[in-house]
């Protein structure tokens, strides 16, 4: 028997207490962003001493006791400064093509994985199984033959396919897609590509649900339909909050866990520290996340920053990929990596340039940091929408991106009254019964105590005919149709007698004239 299962099922035995959950986390997909706000979450169950094991790309370099990795790692590229920053249809439709192509290949790296192999072998018992809902529902087959209660976990919105397995409603006319801008008012022609490209993206992911499927069935018999799993989920953590993305009608066992990766800033250090400090009037730091390469952007779009950065007398701070020098260092700081957090939560740090990905837009609220969102790719427009919206800031999509635009932009977010306003809506985010973070341990416990009750709404099991009400519809029409026709045939009935006695009435007069 592999040694890091012998260790699992050692742990898992001796386990110090009744109250002590087994729980296995299943997050086969390879992007950096996502992993970093779930491993909040898995450290805090740690935290409450439970025995956490955790299939992924990321281990821990000193993991505690309770800590257990089965380690992905080396298997496949990790996503990180991968994606050009330009956006068009040809972009988006790409990226239903990358979603299920690395969905099929994450289900494939992970049940080849010898770990992996040999934890399934053995099937320890686990309380609960935590598997991640993005790309690929692979991971609810492990948990099914692994025998665990599913909750599921996101670091985003919900995805075009999540809704129907949760009965949430995702009507085009008022509810933000994922992929799309126009947040909750869309226009007419907004309205129009939702529809097209809801069908398109969920058309692919049901296709790639199906091949996750048939790889499942080469090496274990009898596992469910992987969408009838998705419904049986327990739990959705849901990594967003109604006063970001607005109200939406979630049933009970969807769960609003925004924000809870959101740590303490640290005081800054070195060079940085020092910038900062000596900026007169401020810095506005500007990011484009872990995933899109600030450094691809076009020249022009390059120069329109720059040219922004010129005529306004605050220093700014740009994640930048390359080793060029764009302006004076006194008032242009890049960095390959920088402390987003740390930075955000500095009080010199007035306004925040974003590619608008829900790490980010988390940490610019909970700070109360006036945001500029120019979305990209992924979740990025409906974020941007959202920030609109809830007051936090402003959007300008890429093709807009000029020196003016941008500036005007930056004097809007700048202006002390919108600063005001974004101080209340990071009030409001803060003011909750628990912290995010407490929540999402609740309700993990909760499923654990309570594996056997009903969760679902009872809207996932609706038939879409019953759903749309068709076949009442069709009980109407028909019955309209039949009074219609019952009418007709009295109308016909009544014309005739009335048609037939005149026409005794005419020939009874001609016989009495003929007499």
């Amino acid at each position: 028997m592999n040694c890091v299962v012998i260790l699992i099922l050692i742990t898992i035995t001796l386990q110090p207490s009744c109250n002590s959950l087994n729980i296995i986390g299943i997050f086969p997909y390879q992007g950096k962003s996502h992993f970093f706000v779930h491993r909040v979450y898995l450290q805090e169950l740690v935290k409450r001493g439970h025995n956490v094991t955790v299939i992924s790309h990321f281990p821990e370099s000193d993991p505690p006791s309770n800590y257990h990795d089965v380690s992905l790692v080396g298997s496949i590229k990790i996503l990180e400064d991968a994606i050009p920053l330009k956006r068009s249809y040809t972009t988006i439709s790409d990226i239903a093509i990358f979603l299920t192509g690395a969905g099929r290949e994450n289900c494939q790296v992970m049940l080849a994985n010898k770990n992996v192999r040999n934890l399934l072998r053995d099937k320890p018992k686990f309380d609960i199984a935590v598997v991640e809902q993005f790309n690929s529902d692979c991971g609810l087959g492990v948990a099914y033959i692994l025998g665990a209660p599913v909750i599921g976990i996101t670091s985003h919105i919900l995805m075009p396919w999540t809704y129907s397995r949760f009965g949430i409603p995702n009507h085009p006319a008022y509810v933000s897609f994922h992929f799309l801008e126009g947040g909750t008012k869309p226009t007419l022609y907004q309205r129009v590509e939702r529809i097209l490209f809801d069908f398109y993206f969920k058309t692919f992911y049901y296709i790639s649900q199906q091949r996750d499927q048939d790889t499942l069935a080469k090496h274990f018999d009898n596992i469910p339909p992987l969408e009838q799993l998705a419904r049986d989920i327990k739990i959705l953590l849901l990594y967003q909050n109604f006063v970001l993305t607005g109200s939406l009608l979630f049933p009970a066992n969807v769960i609003e866990v925004g924000g809870y990766h959101v740590d303490k800033a640290k005081s800054l250090t070195g060079n940085l520290l020092k910038f900062v400090e000596e900026a007169e009037h401020g810095v506005i730091y500007i990011s484009f996340g872990s995933l899109v390469k600030s450094s691809t952007m076009p020249d022009e779009k390059v120069q329109a920053v720059l040219g922004a950065i010129s005529e306004l007398p605050q220093r700014f701070i740009w994640k930048w990929e390359s080793k060029t020098t764009l302006l004076d260092q006194n008032k242009l700081y890049l960095a390959e990596w920088l402390p987003q957090v740390d930075i955000l939560g500095h009080p010199k740090t007035l306004a925040f340039l974003t590619h608008a990905g829900m790490g980010g837009t988390t940490e610019a609220i909970h700070f109360g940091v006036p945001a500029v969102a120019m979305p990209v790719l992924g979740d990025q427009p409906s974020n941007a929408a959202a920030i609109e919206e809830s007051g936090l800031g402003v959007q300008l999509q890429i093709e807009d991106l000029t020196k003016d635009n941008l500036i005007t932009a930056f004097k809007k977010v700048l202006d002390p009254k919108f600063k005001a306003n974004v101080d209340e809506v990071s009030k409001a985010w803060h003011d909750r019964p628990m912290s995010p973070l407490e929540s999402a341990v609740y309700w993990t416990e909760f499923v654990a105590r309570h594996p056997n009750i009903t969760y679902k709404t009872a809207a996932v099991d609706t038939p879409l005919y019953q759903y749309l009400c068709l076949d009442v519809i069709s009980v109407f029409s028909i019955a309209i149709v039949l009074l219609y026709a019952v009418f007709r045939l009295l109308i016909s009935g009544i014309c005739r007698r009335t048609t037939l006695k005149e026409k005794n009435i005419k020939n009874a007069k001609k016989k009495s004239k003929l007499a």
